[in-house]
């Protein structure tokens, strides 16, 4: 468990998250409305080289980001809008890993289908700005995460 204090230490551990980030990686990010979920992606995504506001998928689902404006590929993913997991095939993210890193916002969507080697973080409120962030790290992730 890492304890965040505030929106600061959120984007910070998005931007520790980066450096460990690969093409092919998922990170499953799981959170209330309103925990630091897009804190924490806004975080990773400026680390990697996005310059000025980091816009939330959530309306148009998957926002693609590729070089020369980010260091590696990665498809930003918000699911809130996905009712059925059946809808996911239309996006493509099976054929995104083969050269992307998904970062996906409310994993839980996916029912069944979320890959096992995906990194899955869940944020929590523990205070009005602090937060709790917690892991389940597969085989693909040890010796990258947590950052040391």
């Amino acid at each position: 468990m890492i304890h965040l204090a505030g929106p600061e230490d959120t984007a910070a551990i998005g931007a520790a998250l980066a450096r460990q980030l690969r093409p092919g990686d998922v990170i499953a990010l799981s959170g209330d409305l309103g925990a630091g979920k897009t804190t924490l992606a806004r975080g990773l995504l400026q680390a990697l080289g996005v310059d000025g506001e980091v816009p939330s998928p959530s309306f148009p689902i998957v926002i693609p980001y590729a070089p020369p404006e980010l260091a590696i590929p990665l498809w930003h993913v918000d699911l809130y809008r996905i009712d059925d997991p059946e809808e996911l095939f239309e996006l493509g993210l099976d054929e995104a890993r083969d050269d992307s890193a998904l970062l996906i916002e409310w994993p839980e969507r996916m029912g069944g289908m979320l890959w096992p080697d995906a990194l899955r973080l869940t944020i929590e409120r523990d205070g009005p700005d602090a937060r709790r962030l917690t892991w389940e790290t597969p085989a693909a992730w040890e010796g990258r995460w947590p950052p040391r």
